[in-house]
């Protein structure tokens, strides 16, 4: 059994350019782009903790665990 993996998206319509999840991620998995929004830079480094879309204050940010494809 590997590590676990997780999907973190950023809904650019809706995101306001805060900085609040670039701040407050444990792991920067953030950075920003020219208009100063939330970019998914180091996907890798997530651990699922989901500080980032309980402190978005417009709820663009989403993570789903990855579900590993069985060996068989």
């Amino acid at each position: 059994m590997g590590k676990k993996r997780f999907n973190v998206t950023v809904d650019r319509t809706i995101c306001k350019a805060c900085g609040i999840c670039v701040a407050f991620c444990p792991m920067s998995v953030f950075t920003t782009d020219h208009d100063d929004k939330a970019v998914v830079s180091v996907p890798e480094r997530c651990t699922g903790c989901r500080q980032c879309e309980l402190l978005c204050p417009d709820f663009c940010i989403t993570v789903v665990q990855v579900e590993e494809a069985a060996d068989g």
